[in-house]
């Protein structure tokens, strides 16, 4: 008994026509002179409508692109570690949302901790100093004897010292004018403060979901590369990837470096609060040639404090070797190594960064010059002088 829709009972007159092979501009179109029309225009009404939801979607969320952009650097630079710490622990990975969440936690803490310990010396700092605002505003504060010592200059602070700060009256009307400057600050610091911390909160959370999600986000992003640009796209990405590495060991590890060496260095020559001077050296010296702010200002505290002129002159000359050898040795070697970068390019990418785009553009500066360099390499090297037979 034969089936009613058996191939050998239709008549060949009813088969439908084979398919056509579909292309991008002959879906559905009509041909008209050789071109097609309607494919084309829907081409580009959907390249359109792609372009119009990324602009609109930026757009929306452009007041956190930099905690977003902050993410994925903390997880660009972290990753060889996320990645050893789920082969250490595979028991912690397999639970899910364990490794995660602790990986982001530790994240968090080394960046948190620092500020925690800042933020009490500073508000023990600010009380002090109101207290020293009272004083002064009841009997006048005296010329302290390290005024005296100065090298040069001493006379001028004398004078100026005991017409403002010596007499009440003049240090009460000095001081004054400073109060509703005070108040405006700290509204503006307070606001800031706020704002920075939303920021930091969706940096940390933007970078609990690249860790959760990590490998997938990363094999999406390499299809997404390849088809889009080819072979070429992933060899540029994977020089982004080399040059945050880089940067994050020449900036962050040789800044916390700088900053553990002369903290130790203000500790022996007995500088006030040598810990949050060795905090803030480490985070200057994430900016070429501004780790000697700190050390000129410990140098400085050690003159007021009465410390010997040969403390205050040692600090400040260990501080400026110190200085020059991470910025001229260290740094272009990790940095430039890692991506094959000259110097000259890691110190433009690192400086017009930082101008450009503030404490980001440390790690966007050096990433760009690393990319323009390997396009610039790529095309001298395929595109040589033109020969003449």
């Amino acid at each position: 008994m034969s089936h009613a829709g058996s191939p050998h009972d239709r008549n060949s007159d009813d088969r439908l026509p084979a398919a056509a092979p579909l292309t991008p501009y002959s879906r559905e179109s009509e041909v008209e002179g050789g071109r097609t029309v309607t494919g084309r225009a829907q081409w580009k009404a959907r390249e359109f409508l792609v372009v119009a939801i990324v602009a609109i979607a930026i757009y929306t969320i452009h007041g956190f692109l930099t905690a977003l952009a902050w993410g994925v650097v903390f997880a660009v630079a972290t990753w060889p570690l996320y990645k050893k710490a789920e082969t250490r622990w595979p028991g912690l990975a397999r639970k899910g949302l364990l490794l995660p969440l602790t990986g982001t936690a530790a994240m968090a803490l080394v960046f948190l901790i620092p500020m925690i310990l800042a933020g009490v010396q500073a508000a023990n700092e600010a009380q002090s100093v109101f207290l020293l605002m009272h004083h002064a505003r009841e009997t006048g504060i005296p010329v302290p004897a390290w005024v005296h010592g100065l090298p040069f200059g001493n006379k001028s602070i004398t004078g100026w010292w005991q017409n403002n700060l010596s007499n009440p009256d003049a240090a009460n009307e000095l001081l004054s004018s400073f109060d509703s400057r005070g108040l405006e600050m700290t509204r503006t610091l307070g606001s800031q403060v706020v704002h920075r911390g939303t920021l930091f909160f969706f940096s940390i959370l933007t970078l609990f979901f690249l860790y959760k999600d990590g490998d997938t986000i990363t094999r999406e992003c390499t299809l997404v590369s390849r088809r889009a640009f080819g072979r070429r796209g992933e060899i540029i990405g994977q020089q982004i990837v080399a040059s945050i590495h880089g940067t994050v060991a020449g900036l962050v590890l040789v800044g916390v470096g700088e900053g553990l060496l002369m903290g130790i260095v203000y500790l022996v020559a007995g500088a006030p609060h040598s810990a949050l001077l060795g905090v803030a050296t480490a985070i200057a010296a994430m900016i070429p040639f501004c780790a000697m702010i700190p050390v000129a200002l410990a140098s400085i505290l050690l003159l007021i404090g009465g410390a010997s002129m040969f403390a205050a002159i040692s600090v400040l000359a260990i501080g400026a070797v110190v200085i020059f050898a991470a910025d001229h040795l260290v740094r272009p070697t990790l940095i430039g190594g890692s991506t094959q970068l000259p110097f000259l390019w890691v110190l433009l990418g690192i400086l017009g960064g930082a101008e450009t785009w503030g404490l980001l553009g440390l790690f966007v500066g050096p990433a760009a010059m690393a990319t323009l360099h390997l396009l610039w390499t790529n095309w001298t090297r395929e595109h040589g002088p033109d020969r003449t037979a």
